[in-house]
Protein backbone atom coordinates (compact mmCIF):
# COMPACT_ATOMS: atom_id res chain seq x y z
CA UNK A 1 0.00 0.00 0.00
CA UNK A 2 0.02 1.76 1.32
CA UNK A 3 0.44 3.33 5.74
CA UNK A 4 0.67 6.05 7.28
CA UNK A 5 1.48 8.87 6.59
CA UNK A 6 0.13 8.07 2.58
CA UNK A 7 0.95 15.23 -6.69
CA UNK A 8 1.05 17.68 -9.18
CA UNK A 9 0.22 21.40 -9.69
CA UNK A 10 -2.86 21.53 -12.07
CA UNK A 11 -5.53 18.44 -11.32
CA UNK A 12 -8.07 18.13 -12.93
CA UNK A 13 -10.69 16.40 -10.47
CA UNK A 14 -12.96 14.01 -11.85
CA UNK A 15 -16.56 14.83 -10.99
CA UNK A 16 -17.51 18.01 -8.94
CA UNK A 17 -13.72 18.88 -8.05
CA UNK A 18 -13.43 18.52 -11.63
CA UNK A 19 -11.03 21.67 -12.29
CA UNK A 20 -9.59 23.68 -15.81
CA UNK A 21 -6.20 22.24 -16.72
CA UNK A 22 -5.46 25.49 -18.75
CA UNK A 23 -4.19 28.52 -17.63
CA UNK A 24 -6.22 32.00 -18.38
CA UNK A 25 -5.45 33.71 -21.38
CA UNK A 26 -1.72 35.17 -21.79
CA UNK A 27 -0.52 32.17 -18.94
CA UNK A 28 2.05 29.94 -20.77
CA UNK A 29 2.37 26.27 -19.43
CA UNK A 30 5.20 24.85 -18.47
CA UNK A 31 5.53 20.68 -19.21
CA UNK A 32 8.41 18.14 -19.87
CA UNK A 33 10.93 21.21 -21.29
CA UNK A 34 8.67 24.06 -21.50
CA UNK A 35 9.98 27.26 -20.22
CA UNK A 36 8.60 29.53 -17.40
CA UNK A 37 6.39 32.33 -17.88
CA UNK A 38 5.01 35.33 -15.25
CA UNK A 39 2.08 32.84 -14.76
CA UNK A 40 2.69 29.54 -15.67
CA UNK A 41 0.00 26.50 -14.54
CA UNK A 42 1.39 23.56 -13.04
CA UNK A 43 -0.76 20.63 -12.48
CA UNK A 44 -0.62 17.48 -9.92
CA UNK A 45 -1.77 14.14 -11.20
CA UNK A 46 -3.16 12.12 -8.17
CA UNK A 47 -4.06 8.36 -8.77
CA UNK A 48 -6.00 6.50 -6.60
CA UNK A 49 -9.01 4.12 -6.10
CA UNK A 50 -12.04 6.65 -6.50
CA UNK A 51 -14.48 4.11 -6.63
CA UNK A 52 -15.25 0.41 -5.52
CA UNK A 53 -14.30 -1.36 -2.30
CA UNK A 54 -11.23 1.04 -1.72
CA UNK A 55 -12.41 4.26 -2.67
CA UNK A 56 -13.17 5.65 1.13
CA UNK A 57 -9.41 5.70 1.13
CA UNK A 58 -9.32 6.63 -2.92
CA UNK A 59 -11.40 9.77 -1.89
CA UNK A 60 -9.41 11.10 1.04
CA UNK A 61 -6.40 10.92 -0.69
CA UNK A 62 -7.48 12.94 -3.52
CA UNK A 63 -9.28 15.55 -1.38
CA UNK A 64 -6.26 16.03 0.63
CA UNK A 65 -4.44 16.95 -2.39
CA UNK A 66 -7.18 19.00 -3.60
CA UNK A 67 -6.36 20.64 -0.55
CA UNK A 68 -3.33 21.26 -0.58
CA UNK A 69 -3.46 22.94 -4.56
CA UNK A 70 -6.31 25.21 -2.84
CA UNK A 71 -4.01 26.96 0.16
CA UNK A 72 -0.34 26.94 -1.95
CA UNK A 73 -2.11 28.87 -4.38
CA UNK A 74 -4.01 30.97 -1.63
CA UNK A 75 -0.62 31.65 -0.42
CA UNK A 76 0.84 32.00 -3.84
CA UNK A 77 3.21 29.47 -2.21
CA UNK A 78 5.24 29.77 -5.29
CA UNK A 79 5.12 32.90 -6.92
CA UNK A 80 4.15 33.24 -11.13
CA UNK A 81 2.77 29.43 -10.44
CA UNK A 82 -0.99 28.10 -9.88
CA UNK A 83 -1.11 24.72 -9.20
CA UNK A 84 -4.45 22.54 -10.30
CA UNK A 85 -5.14 18.91 -9.95
CA UNK A 86 -5.95 15.99 -12.38
CA UNK A 87 -7.58 13.32 -10.46
CA UNK A 88 -7.65 9.52 -11.91
CA UNK A 89 -9.44 6.34 -10.56
CA UNK A 90 -7.70 3.57 -10.65
CA UNK A 91 -10.14 1.31 -8.86
CA UNK A 92 -7.39 0.02 -6.49
CA UNK A 93 -5.83 -2.29 -9.37
CA UNK A 94 -3.01 -2.39 -11.85
CA UNK A 95 -4.40 -2.33 -15.34
CA UNK A 96 -6.48 0.79 -14.89
CA UNK A 97 -3.21 2.41 -13.31
CA UNK A 98 -1.32 2.00 -16.16
CA UNK A 99 -3.64 3.08 -18.54
CA UNK A 100 -4.14 6.40 -15.85
CA UNK A 101 0.37 6.93 -15.63
CA UNK A 102 -0.12 6.68 -19.71
CA UNK A 103 -2.72 9.48 -19.53
CA UNK A 104 -0.38 11.70 -16.80
CA UNK A 105 2.57 11.59 -18.39
CA UNK A 106 1.27 12.38 -22.00
CA UNK A 107 -0.50 15.83 -20.24
CA UNK A 108 2.64 18.16 -20.39
CA UNK A 109 1.42 20.30 -17.55
CA UNK A 110 1.62 17.25 -15.03
CA UNK A 111 5.03 18.01 -13.24
CA UNK A 112 3.98 15.37 -10.59
CA UNK A 113 1.63 12.70 -9.29
CA UNK A 114 0.01 11.61 -6.04
CA UNK A 115 -0.59 8.07 -5.68
CA UNK A 116 -1.71 5.32 -5.67
CA UNK A 117 -2.96 3.68 -2.93
CA UNK A 118 -1.97 0.16 -4.15
CA UNK A 119 1.60 -0.92 -3.96
CA UNK A 120 0.69 -4.00 -6.90
CA UNK A 121 -0.59 -0.49 -8.54
CA UNK A 122 2.38 1.32 -8.65
CA UNK A 123 4.79 -1.44 -9.61
CA UNK A 124 2.51 -1.12 -12.97
CA UNK A 125 3.13 2.93 -13.00
CA UNK A 126 6.69 3.43 -12.23
CA UNK A 127 8.51 2.51 -15.24
CA UNK A 128 5.72 4.86 -16.99
CA UNK A 129 6.33 7.88 -14.69
CA UNK A 130 10.45 7.31 -14.91
CA UNK A 131 11.06 6.98 -18.67
CA UNK A 132 9.64 10.35 -18.42
CA UNK A 133 11.15 12.11 -14.81
CA UNK A 134 7.85 12.56 -13.82
CA UNK A 135 8.16 12.65 -9.99
CA UNK A 136 5.69 10.15 -8.30
CA UNK A 137 4.88 10.50 -4.18
CA UNK A 138 2.97 7.66 -3.11
CA UNK A 139 1.22 8.49 0.54
CA UNK A 140 0.46 4.70 1.08
CA UNK A 141 2.40 2.28 -0.64
CA UNK A 142 4.58 0.28 1.70
CA UNK A 143 5.59 -2.61 -0.29
CA UNK A 144 9.89 -2.59 -0.33
CA UNK A 145 10.55 -3.94 -3.55
CA UNK A 146 8.60 -0.54 -4.87
CA UNK A 147 11.83 1.70 -3.51
CA UNK A 148 14.96 -0.93 -2.23
CA UNK A 149 14.45 -3.56 -5.22
CA UNK A 150 13.45 -6.47 -5.88
CA UNK A 151 16.50 -8.34 -3.69
CA UNK A 152 16.34 -5.98 -0.58
CA UNK A 153 15.38 -8.79 1.77
CA UNK A 154 18.97 -10.20 1.01
CA UNK A 155 20.49 -7.19 1.76
CA UNK A 156 21.34 -6.11 -1.32
CA UNK A 157 19.40 -2.89 -1.91
CA UNK A 158 18.81 -0.95 -5.34
CA UNK A 159 16.73 1.91 -5.95
CA UNK A 160 15.10 1.47 -9.18
CA UNK A 161 13.33 3.99 -10.25
CA UNK A 162 14.79 7.68 -9.45
CA UNK A 163 11.66 9.16 -9.97
CA UNK A 164 9.97 7.30 -6.94
CA UNK A 165 8.67 8.42 -3.68
CA UNK A 166 6.65 7.60 -0.73
CA UNK A 167 5.70 9.68 2.43
CA UNK A 168 4.61 5.98 3.79
CA UNK A 169 7.17 4.29 5.51
CA UNK A 170 7.18 -0.19 4.51
CA UNK A 171 6.59 -2.67 5.11
CA UNK A 172 10.04 -3.80 6.21
CA UNK A 173 9.09 -2.20 9.09
CA UNK A 174 5.76 -2.45 9.80
CA UNK A 175 5.42 -6.38 9.33
CA UNK A 176 8.02 -6.53 12.48
CA UNK A 177 6.48 -3.62 14.30
CA UNK A 178 3.55 -5.84 14.57
CA UNK A 179 5.13 -9.03 15.27
CA UNK A 180 6.68 -6.88 18.21
CA UNK A 181 3.51 -5.97 19.75
CA UNK A 182 1.46 -9.02 19.12
CA UNK A 183 4.17 -11.20 20.65
CA UNK A 184 5.80 -8.63 23.38
CA UNK A 185 2.75 -6.61 24.32
CA UNK A 186 -0.45 -8.46 23.60
CA UNK A 187 1.59 -11.48 25.16
CA UNK A 188 0.25 -13.88 21.52
CA UNK A 189 2.75 -17.04 21.07
CA UNK A 190 0.90 -18.88 18.47
CA UNK A 191 -0.86 -16.90 14.85
CA UNK A 192 -2.26 -18.21 12.07
CA UNK A 193 -0.98 -16.13 8.70
CA UNK A 194 -3.16 -15.60 6.15
CA UNK A 195 -2.81 -13.62 3.41
CA UNK A 196 -4.66 -12.01 -0.09
CA UNK A 197 -1.45 -12.59 -2.60
CA UNK A 198 -1.44 -9.10 -3.70
CA UNK A 199 2.12 -7.26 -3.69
CA UNK A 200 1.33 -5.19 -0.76
CA UNK A 201 -0.58 -8.17 1.15
CA UNK A 202 1.74 -10.59 0.56
CA UNK A 203 5.18 -8.98 1.59
CA UNK A 204 3.35 -7.43 4.87
CA UNK A 205 2.25 -10.95 6.02
CA UNK A 206 6.01 -12.35 5.18
CA UNK A 207 8.15 -9.50 7.13
CA UNK A 208 5.56 -10.28 9.71
CA UNK A 209 6.45 -13.78 9.72
CA UNK A 210 9.83 -13.65 9.55
CA UNK A 211 10.12 -11.08 12.46
CA UNK A 212 7.67 -13.57 14.93
CA UNK A 213 9.42 -16.44 14.15
CA UNK A 214 12.61 -14.77 15.20
CA UNK A 215 11.04 -13.86 18.60
CA UNK A 216 10.05 -17.44 19.15
CA UNK A 217 6.59 -17.00 18.13
CA UNK A 218 5.15 -19.72 16.06
CA UNK A 219 2.84 -20.07 13.18
CA UNK A 220 -0.01 -22.75 13.58
CA UNK A 221 -0.98 -22.39 10.29
CA UNK A 222 -1.05 -20.43 6.60
CA UNK A 223 -3.17 -19.99 4.05
CA UNK A 224 -3.80 -17.85 1.16
CA UNK A 225 -7.20 -15.95 0.08
CA UNK A 226 -8.04 -14.12 -2.99
CA UNK A 227 -9.16 -10.46 -2.50
CA UNK A 228 -12.44 -10.74 -3.88
CA UNK A 229 -12.88 -13.36 -1.71
CA UNK A 230 -15.88 -13.37 0.90
CA UNK A 231 -16.55 -16.45 1.95
CA UNK A 232 -13.89 -18.09 4.40
CA UNK A 233 -15.95 -20.50 5.86
CA UNK A 234 -13.20 -23.21 4.83
CA UNK A 235 -10.46 -21.05 6.55
CA UNK A 236 -12.60 -20.41 9.55
CA UNK A 237 -12.52 -24.33 10.33
CA UNK A 238 -8.65 -24.44 10.16
CA UNK A 239 -8.43 -21.47 12.33
CA UNK A 240 -10.73 -23.01 14.48
CA UNK A 241 -9.18 -25.89 15.27
CA UNK A 242 -5.29 -24.96 15.40
CA UNK A 243 -5.19 -23.41 18.57
CA UNK A 244 -4.44 -19.86 17.21
CA UNK A 245 -4.26 -16.91 20.14
CA UNK A 246 -4.51 -14.75 16.67
CA UNK A 247 -4.74 -14.21 13.30
CA UNK A 248 -2.62 -11.81 11.59
CA UNK A 249 -4.08 -10.71 7.70
CA UNK A 250 -2.03 -9.34 5.12
CA UNK A 251 -4.53 -7.24 2.92
CA UNK A 252 -6.94 -4.95 2.71
CA UNK A 253 -10.15 -4.16 5.07
CA UNK A 254 -13.04 -5.03 2.21
CA UNK A 255 -11.65 -8.91 3.18
CA UNK A 256 -10.38 -9.00 6.48
CA UNK A 257 -13.98 -7.01 7.97
CA UNK A 258 -15.87 -10.13 6.75
CA UNK A 259 -13.07 -12.47 7.34
CA UNK A 260 -12.93 -10.88 10.93
CA UNK A 261 -16.66 -11.40 11.44
CA UNK A 262 -17.07 -15.08 9.88
CA UNK A 263 -14.53 -16.01 12.95
CA UNK A 264 -15.95 -14.21 15.79
CA UNK A 265 -19.74 -15.60 14.55
CA UNK A 266 -18.29 -18.93 14.66
CA UNK A 267 -16.69 -18.35 18.05
CA UNK A 268 -13.31 -18.13 17.22
CA UNK A 269 -13.17 -14.81 19.82
CA UNK A 270 -9.41 -14.02 19.00
CA UNK A 271 -8.49 -11.06 17.64
CA UNK A 272 -7.63 -10.46 13.82
CA UNK A 273 -4.37 -8.01 13.28
CA UNK A 274 -3.50 -6.24 9.93
CA UNK A 275 -1.92 -3.45 8.68
CA UNK A 276 -2.66 0.28 7.57
CA UNK A 277 -4.80 -1.59 4.75
CA UNK A 278 -7.40 -2.85 7.45
CA UNK A 279 -7.10 0.48 9.72
CA UNK A 280 -10.52 1.90 7.91
CA UNK A 281 -13.67 3.31 9.54
CA UNK A 282 -15.03 0.79 7.01
CA UNK A 283 -12.72 -1.91 8.39
CA UNK A 284 -15.49 -1.44 11.22
CA UNK A 285 -18.70 -0.86 9.55
CA UNK A 286 -18.42 -4.09 7.61
CA UNK A 287 -17.11 -6.06 11.09
CA UNK A 288 -19.88 -4.90 13.73
CA UNK A 289 -18.03 -7.23 16.20
CA UNK A 290 -14.33 -6.26 15.63
CA UNK A 291 -14.17 -4.89 19.38
CA UNK A 292 -10.39 -6.23 20.00
CA UNK A 293 -8.75 -6.48 16.32
CA UNK A 294 -5.77 -4.76 15.86
CA UNK A 295 -4.28 -2.54 12.88
CA UNK A 296 -0.86 -0.90 12.31
CA UNK A 297 -0.64 2.43 10.66
CA UNK A 298 2.69 4.56 9.35
CA UNK A 299 3.44 7.28 11.39
CA UNK A 300 1.50 9.23 14.83
CA UNK A 301 -2.06 9.19 14.73
CA UNK A 302 -3.01 12.54 13.01
CA UNK A 303 -5.03 13.59 15.47
CA UNK A 304 -2.84 13.60 18.28
CA UNK A 305 0.02 15.71 16.06
CA UNK A 306 0.28 19.41 16.59
CA UNK A 307 1.23 19.80 13.09
CA UNK A 308 -2.06 18.32 12.13
CA UNK A 309 -4.01 20.74 13.64
CA UNK A 310 -4.51 23.15 10.81
CA UNK A 311 -4.55 20.52 8.37
CA UNK A 312 -8.21 19.25 10.27
CA UNK A 313 -9.34 22.20 10.64
CA UNK A 314 -8.86 23.06 7.10
CA UNK A 315 -10.31 20.04 5.71
CA UNK A 316 -13.18 20.51 7.75
CA UNK A 317 -13.87 24.16 6.75
CA UNK A 318 -13.45 22.85 3.19
CA UNK A 319 -16.76 20.94 3.58
CA UNK A 320 -15.44 17.47 1.73
CA UNK A 321 -18.28 15.11 2.16
CA UNK A 322 -15.36 12.09 2.15
CA UNK A 323 -13.53 11.49 5.63
CA UNK A 324 -9.67 11.81 5.25
CA UNK A 325 -9.34 8.87 6.32
CA UNK A 326 -5.54 6.70 6.93
CA UNK A 327 -3.88 8.40 4.45
CA UNK A 328 -5.08 12.12 4.30
CA UNK A 329 -2.20 14.13 5.88
CA UNK A 330 0.43 11.61 4.11
CA UNK A 331 -1.70 12.87 0.76
CA UNK A 332 -1.38 16.83 1.82
CA UNK A 333 2.43 15.93 2.69
CA UNK A 334 3.15 14.31 -0.71
CA UNK A 335 1.67 17.17 -2.64
CA UNK A 336 3.31 19.80 -0.25
CA UNK A 337 6.30 18.02 -1.48
CA UNK A 338 5.55 18.34 -4.88
CA UNK A 339 4.97 21.69 -4.83
CA UNK A 340 8.26 22.67 -2.80
CA UNK A 341 9.96 20.85 -5.39
CA UNK A 342 8.39 23.20 -8.31
CA UNK A 343 9.31 25.85 -5.74
CA UNK A 344 13.41 24.88 -5.25
CA UNK A 345 13.69 24.63 -8.82
CA UNK A 346 12.10 27.51 -9.60
CA UNK A 347 13.77 29.23 -6.80
CA UNK A 348 17.04 27.89 -8.08
CA UNK A 349 16.56 29.66 -11.35
CA UNK A 350 15.99 26.38 -14.14
CA UNK A 351 13.19 25.87 -16.30
CA UNK A 352 10.30 23.88 -14.26
CA UNK A 353 10.56 20.43 -16.14
CA UNK A 354 9.72 17.02 -15.36
CA UNK A 355 13.52 16.27 -14.68
CA UNK A 356 14.22 19.69 -12.68
CA UNK A 357 11.15 19.02 -10.12
CA UNK A 358 12.06 15.58 -9.92
CA UNK A 359 15.70 16.23 -8.55
CA UNK A 360 14.05 18.79 -6.53
CA UNK A 361 11.69 16.88 -4.85
CA UNK A 362 14.98 14.07 -3.63
CA UNK A 363 16.04 17.46 -1.60
CA UNK A 364 13.17 18.48 0.14
CA UNK A 365 12.66 19.15 4.08
CA UNK A 366 9.66 20.67 5.30
CA UNK A 367 7.58 20.45 8.73
CA UNK A 368 4.25 18.90 7.51
CA UNK A 369 0.55 17.53 8.70
CA UNK A 370 2.42 14.45 9.49
CA UNK A 371 5.68 15.77 11.19
CA UNK A 372 8.99 16.28 9.54
CA UNK A 373 9.23 15.18 5.50
CA UNK A 374 12.36 14.34 4.10
CA UNK A 375 13.14 11.58 1.36
CA UNK A 376 16.43 9.35 2.13
CA UNK A 377 18.71 7.51 -0.78
CA UNK A 378 15.84 5.46 -1.93
CA UNK A 379 13.48 8.02 -1.81
CA UNK A 380 11.79 6.80 1.51
CA UNK A 381 10.29 8.39 3.83
CA UNK A 382 12.69 8.96 7.46
CA UNK A 383 9.95 9.06 9.34
CA UNK A 384 9.84 5.45 10.47
CA UNK A 385 7.19 5.79 13.21
CA UNK A 386 4.24 3.06 13.42
CA UNK A 387 1.20 2.84 15.65
CA UNK A 388 -0.83 -0.25 16.67
CA UNK A 389 -4.48 1.15 16.67
CA UNK A 390 -7.50 -1.41 18.38
CA UNK A 391 -11.26 -1.59 17.78
CA UNK A 392 -12.39 -0.18 21.22
CA UNK A 393 -16.77 1.11 21.16
CA UNK A 394 -17.22 1.25 17.45
CA UNK A 395 -14.21 3.34 16.41
CA UNK A 396 -10.05 2.77 16.00
CA UNK A 397 -8.18 4.20 19.27
CA UNK A 398 -4.81 4.01 19.78
CA UNK A 399 -3.03 1.00 22.07
CA UNK A 400 0.73 2.20 21.26
CA UNK A 401 3.28 4.43 18.99
CA UNK A 402 6.45 3.63 19.01
CA UNK A 403 9.65 3.93 16.34
CA UNK A 404 10.48 0.39 15.26
CA UNK A 405 13.64 -1.53 16.69
CA UNK A 406 15.17 -3.87 14.51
Amino acid sequence: MRHRSAVVVSIAVIGALSLSACGSRGEKSSGNGGGDSASTTVVIGVDAPLTGDLSALGLGIRNSVDLAIKKANEANEVPGVKFEIKALDDTGKPAPGQQNATQLVGDSKVLGVVGPLNSSVAQSMQQIFDDKNLVEVSPANTGVALSQGEKWASGEKKRPFKSYFRTATTDAVQGPFAAQFLYNDAKKTKVFLIDDQKTYGAGLAGTFKGEFTKLGGTLVGEEHVNPDDRDFAAIVTKVKSSGAEAVYYGGEYPAAGPLSLQLKEAGVTIPLMGGDGIQSADFIKLNPKSQGDYATAVGLPVESLDTAKKFIADYKTAGYKDAYETYGGYSYDSAWAIIQGVKAAKAAGKTLTRETVRDAVQNVTFDGVTGKVSFDEFGDTTNKQLTVYTVKDGKWAVEKSGTFKG
